[in-house]
């Protein structure tokens, strides 16, 4: 490196107990390899420091990120790959210290005994609106877990007999199918389009309890269509893909609301699938609730989306693309 004006350094992390290091390290090491590919440095455990050598600046990067990674495996989480690249983009925004505000925030547990907890910092900032407001409103991409936490802490709500019903809905909009086509009554006809949310009641119940609460009336999980001139007392009610609800609807759905209850509004703007450009209602609702007390609208960016590392590269290449056509468009004006 002599001549290029680049500085060898390294830096030296105490780590305080040989687990948190194993958890660090992850399975064969992956979870260090991505920091070392990542900031192209090399981290080696000697005794009880880690050893982090390479350019001063990336090993700076790889520091900060290592170390608010050993803070969530203090607070008991198991370190993986998500989390390992989340702090890694905390890291180079220079935010790493606020990873150390997640961990330890159980939702509700699964009935496999799975905690569920936050993942990112919008999804803790979401868990908080929703505990902290009688309507949440939470815009954002595929992947951020806006209809899964909204249904753990229904569950949770549901458990602690806070409420008495869960109640979950979505719009019937025909995404390139024909409902009138499809064999059975209106309830049997949308149950394809509830799939998503009887598997994540389904992961926190287990099938026996849900058809148990079910058969009670304690769950239900029906198209939009049938919440119409019913009050909602004493209940947790989710309306999941409403960016595919009329404004009227919306409406509707929002006055529902009775006594004791809260709401949940979860969508995506990006995959409006309404026919004839017909304006969204999840997007004036967004604008008309806006300051309304004991009302939040959150909104999830690609640094919330929990699946796959190729998901968020696809969402952040969409926004791109979505942005450039405006651009276009907007020149062209």
């Amino acid at each position: 490196m002599k001549g290029t004006g680049v500085k060898i350094t390294e830096q030296s992390i105490n780590i305080d107990r040989l687990d948190y290091a194993v958890n660090l390290f992850g399975s064969f090491d992956e979870n260090i390899k991505i920091l070392e590919k990542e900031y192209g440095v090399s981290i080696i455990l000697r005794g009880s420091e880690l050893k982090v050598s390479g350019e001063t600046e990336s090993v700076a990067r790889a520091c900060a990120a290592v170390s608010a990674l050993l803070s969530l495996a203090s607070k008991g989480e198991t370190l993986n790959e998500q989390n390992v690249r989340y702090a890694i983009s905390l890291s180079d925004e220079g935010n790493a210290g606020e990873l150390t505000k997640l961990g330890g925030d159980c939702i509700c547990i699964t009935s496999k005994g799975k905690p569920i907890k936050p993942k990112t910092l919008g999804q803790q900032k979401y868990v908080e609106a929703i505990r902290r407001n009688t309507i949440v409103v939470s815009i954002g991409p595929a992947g951020t877990g806006k209809t899964y936490l909204a249904v753990a802490q229904a569950v949770a709500a549901f458990r602690e007999h806070a409420v008495n019903r869960i109640i979950i809905t979505r719009p019937a909009v025909e995404a390139g199918e024909k409902l009138g086509f499809l064999p059975g009554d209106l309830q049997q006809k949308v149950d394809p389009y509830l799939r998503p949310i009887y598997d994540a009641l389904f992961d926190m119940l287990g099938a026996e309890s849900f058809a148990r609460y079910q058969e009670r009336g304690n769950i239900e999980v029906a198209p939009l269509a049938y919440m119409r001139g019913r009050t909602l007392d004493d209940s947790f009610i989710i309306l999941d893909e409403a960016q595919n609800t009329t404004p009227e609807q919306m409406k509707m759905f929002l006055t529902r609301l009775g006594f004791n209850s809260k709401m949940v509004v979860t969508g995506d703007i990006t995959q409006i699938d309404l026919p004839d450009s017909r304006k969204s209602g999840l997007i004036e609702a967004a604008h008309v609730l806006k300051g309304v007390e004991d009302i939040e609208i959150i909104k999830f960016t690609q640094k919330d989306v929990v699946r796959h590392q190729l998901v968020q590269k696809i969402v952040k290449a969409y926004d791109k693309y979505e942005e450039q056509k405006r651009s276009k468009n907007h020149g062209k004006g």
